[in-house]
This record gives structure tokens, sequence and C-alpha cells, in this order.
């Protein structure tokens, strides 16, 4: 991102900050003193969550407009400062950082930079079209080639490889995801990629290149993509480090020919990092009981996507409506639903940056949080909760060994079984999942943190990160009950004396 373009951004958000310390009056009715008692049976602003509101919402989030809201852009900031506007519309507080909805961050990427260079017998490659780079890498080299095809591990122990660029076929990865659920080429193709590559470095290679196969060929461009885009994280210290590894070059079927003649390969590879903004909007409504107004149920989503990518029959922006402008705007429902009548504890509303670059948003607002992190007394996260059949649902961290506090579990459970009624879907919360859903989502390091923690979806589907992933799809009656769910569970824990306790032991590993 250029100056000019943070410039933008800043003046773009600035817009929405200066508001910030006046949000619309909110309700302040008091709630029945309950005192141990579950109320899930009896939410009292239930009819705040509708359709209308969700669609237009949606439709609007999700629009070509918002360009697939893509962690690090404009994109994102822009849609950021639109969930912050109606988040104060709605009439919640601003609970950012300076008095502001906003929480900003420091995201750091590495990417192959756009001066290198790679040539097989003097002649250029066109990266990104003729080969991919793996991973980013500074290497300058000169080195003989030899083809070594679809050698076995056994074979190239016995082959002189070392100091020499090794070409070779990629070969089915030893643990094939046949059972993989979703974007299963996808990650077929980064598990062969990561195999051969590691036989080939064990076996001495000082460069490698790869040679797409008959399973993988197709996955040149989807894969290819997320290389060119490079590596995120949080800008901590130590980060900005660039690995040292050999350099990988993929390339693809059409060039095989190409490859195995060659005698030579030549790289000048610069990898290039530098920082820019995310951003996490932070908003709430203050409990009404001076006794726990100062401890909070926090509903967590994250308002990010995949952006404009390579087109698919003819549409190039991945709008995300499903995931997960689904839960953005189910939060902000759930937000006008305790406006209208605010609960003894305060609810905090986590719209969390870069969820989609590796729960970046998130990570950083459990390390660095706006309200003291041991006031958070349970945490409701949605992913994806518009789509599939619609009298069903999953709520992960229900079971163990993801579980970590079964009185949450059991007031999510009461929730449904008085307000909404889902047919819950265990399967994809047990520790043997192929998807490892559980570990996918914005919950994840508030769980790790031992804050209680849950995780409402209704699941994956043949959409999921695609540019068919649209508003028109998305089925809002059943969206409204999934944000009805998640309120009546958090109107549950805001107003139970006793806060939900973390189940003796529980310690998470994956």
């Amino acid at each position: 991102m250029s100056n000019r373009q943070v410039l933008q951004a800043i003046t773009l958000l600035s817009m929405v900050a200066a508001t910030a310390c006046v949000p619309p009056a909110t309700a302040t009715t008091a709630v029945s003193d309950v005192r141990g008692a579950s109320v899930a049976s009896s939410p009292p602003a239930l009819a705040a969550i509708d359709t209308v509101r969700l669609r237009r919402d949606l439709y609007t989030m999700a629009s070509d407009a918002m360009r697939g809201r893509e962690a690090g852009t404009l994109d994102e900031l822009r849609a950021s400062a639109w969930v912050a506007d109606r988040a104060r519309e709605a009439g919640l507080q601003p609970a950012g950082d300076d008095g502001t909805y906003f929480q900003f961050w420091p995201m750091r990427r590495i990417r192959t930079a756009s001066q290198s260079h790679a040539a097989l017998d003097g002649v250029a490659l066109e990266l990104w079209k003729d080969a991919a780079i793996v991973s980013p890498v500074d290497a300058s080299i000169d080195l003989p080639v030899v083809w070594v095809g679809a050698a076995s591990a056994d074979s190239l122990a016995r082959l002189d490889l070392r100091g020499k660029a090794v070409a070779a076929l990629i070969l089915p990865p030893s643990r094939p995801p046949v059972s993989w659920i979703s974007l299963r080429a996808w990650r077929y193709t980064r598990q062969a990629i990561a195999e051969r590559t590691a036989a080939l470095v064990k076996a001495g290679a000082a460069a490698i290149v790869l040679v797409a196969d008959d399973s993988t060929n197709n996955q040149f461009m989807p894969v290819s993509v997320t290389m060119r885009r490079g590596a995120y994280n949080i800008d901590t210290t130590g980060s900005d480090r660039i690995r040292e590894r050999q350099p990988v070059l993929w390339v693809p079927q059409a060039l095989q020919a190409r490859v195995e003649s060659a005698r030579r390969l030549t790289l000048n590879l610069r990898a290039e990092t530098f920082v820019y903004p995310s951003v996490n909007v932070v908003a709430k409504v203050p409990g009404v009981d001076p006794a726990l107004r100062g401890e909070y149920v926090l509903f967590s989503g994250h308002d990010d996507h995949d952006g404009v990518r390579f087109p698919v029959a003819g549409d190039s922006i991945w709008n995300g409506a499903d995931d997960n402008a689904s839960v953005a705007v189910g939060m902000l429902a759930i937000g006008r639903a305790f406006v209208q009548q605010p609960a003894r504890r305060s609810a905090l509303f986590v719209w969390h940056g870069a969820e989609e670059r590796g729960l970046l948003g998130s990570r950083w607002f459990v390390s660095h949080p706006t309200v003291p992190l041991s006031s958070i007394v349970a945490v409701l996260n949605g992913d994806m909760i518009g789509r599939n059949n619609p009298d069903s649902a999953a709520l992960l961290g229900s079971q163990p060994p993801h579980r970590n506090s079964a009185a949450l579990v059991q007031m999510a459970l009461d929730a449904n079984a008085h307000v909404t009624k889902f047919a819950i879907d265990s399967l994809w919360d047990r520790p043997n999942h192929p998807e490892g859903w559980y570990f996918r989502s914005d919950h994840l390091p508030y769980a790790r943190a031992g804050i209680p923690a849950l995780f409402f979806t209704t699941l994956l589907h043949p959409d999921y990160h695609t540019p068919s992933d649209e508003a028109s799809r998305i089925d809002y009656v059943k969206l409204a009950r999934m944000a009805r769910w998640m309120y009546a569970t958090g109107w549950d824990v805001a107003n139970t004396s006793a806060k939900p306790a973390l189940d003796p032991g529980f310690k998470l590993e994956r």
C-alpha cells in the first residue's frame, strides 16, 4: 500500500471516527435480577433481528462495490468503516482505541518482488504465467540443471544432486487428502508440492523446478495466486526476516519439454517485506447492573474475505457473502437487540480484520484487548451462518477436547431448545473430523487464552472461497435464526449472576 493509499484510508476512517463519541441514545431499561437461573427462554428483543435489515445490510457488504474486502487493502478498510458507521447508527458505543470504533494494528507481508527474474538457458520465464515462486526467498544462482522426472525418494538418494538445480515431476502425496471436503484440489496440490520439495531438498538440491502432473496442472492458477500474494503475519519482532531456503519454481505441464531439455537455471529472486494497516472494529452496549457492567460477553466475527482474484465463470470478485458478511451483519442485528434492551453485563462486539490471513485480527485483539481480558466472560463467535439445510446448524467447542466450558455449552443448547430449535450437527466438532474446522475461526485465540468460547456455524458449501459466494444465495430466514441463537445465548450469559466456568484442566492442543 502506497503512502497516498494509507492517507486515503486514514481519511476515510477518520470520517467515521469523528462521530465515534456521539452514538444515538441507547435504551436504559433495567432487566430482571436473575440469580443463577437460565434466562434463554425469554430474550426480550428477538424482533430486532429481522430478515429485511439483514438482507439490506448483507447485499451492501457483499456487493461488488466492496470488492471482496481483502485484508490489508483499501477495500477492507472501506468495509470496516461501513460496519463502524452501521454500529454507530444502531446505537452501539465505540470500544476501540482512543474513543473510536477502530483498533488499527500492523500487518506484515512478505512476497516475491516484481523485479525478480528467472530463466532457463538464458530465456526468461514470465513469473506467475510460466512459473510460480513457491515461497518468497532471496536467491541469486546460476546452476546446471539435472532432470530426475518421477524418480522416487530412494532413487534420488543414489544420484549426485548436491549443489545442482534439480527439475522433477510433482508426484502424488503420500497422504492424499481423499477425505477433505473443501478446496480438495487446492489442498492436494499444496501437499504434493510440499512433499516433493522436501524429498528434493533432502537429496541435496540447491534449487528446484517442479513440473505439474495431471492432478495438479489445472490448479496452477488458483494455487499460484496465493503464492504470489506471499505470507502474512502480525508485525512482531523478527517477523520481517526472510527464511533461508532453497528457491522452488513450479511450472505448468506445457513447459515440461523445455524443462527436460534445459541445461542451466539462472535466478535473481528478491523477497520484499512491508507493513500496512488492518483494523478491528470494536463496539459495545454497556450493561445496566453496576456490579456486572464491567464484565463482557463478546460477540465475534470477521469482515474480510478474498478480494479480487482470477475470474471464475466471468466473475473475479470473491464477495464472501456467507464468509463472513453473514456474521458481520448478524452482529449488527444482535447489537440492535442489545441496544433495545441492555443486559446486566455489557455486550462487546469485535469485527476482526484479516481472519483469512491466519486469524490475525483476533490474535491481535487477544494480545492487545481494549477491555481487560479477564473481564471477558465468554466469546460467541460466528463464521458462515447463512447456508445449507434450513433446520440444521453446528456448535463447535461443544464437546471435548474442544469444549472449554460445559456451562457455556449448556447455555447455548438451552437457547437453541427455547428459541431456534436447530438440529445440531456434532460431526464437525469431533477431533478426527478431516476439516479441522474448529481451528479455523476467530474464537480460537480466545479459547487458547483461557476464555470460554463457542463457534456458531452452518458449515461449508460448494461456493466456499469462490466468486459464487453471493448475497443472492443466502437463506435469510436461516441467517436470522442463527443470529437469534447467538443473541439468545449471549443474553443468557449477560444476565446470569454466575459467569460460565472454564472446564478444569482444559488444554487445547491439535
